[in-house]
């Protein structure tokens, strides 16, 4: 969360794949559905990349103070 108070800026992120790296060296691969001002995350038809191997694990809410980097895995929109 920012200092001010406001909720992340993630409304261009919205619907499109991303690529979330988790503490404990996790990474996910989803579609973001929705988020809170505490960067809890909501993403669907999330796949848990681990090397080589990939698990689907489907719909899951990701607590934001899990959240170290959020990458958009396809074309974000600058306005909003």
């Amino acid at each position: 969360m920012s200092r001010s108070g406001q909720p992340p800026d993630l409304k261009k992120y919205m619907d499109k794949k991303l690529q979330i790296k988790l503490n404990a060296n996790r990474m996910v691969v989803g579609t973001l559905r929705g988020f809170d001002q505490f960067m809890n995350l909501v993403v669907d038809n999330t796949v848990e990349v681990n090397g080589n191997e990939k698990t689907d694990i489907g719909m899951v809410v990701i607590r934001g103070n899990s959240v170290v980097t959020v990458e958009a895995l396809e074309p974000v929109s600058r306005a909003q």
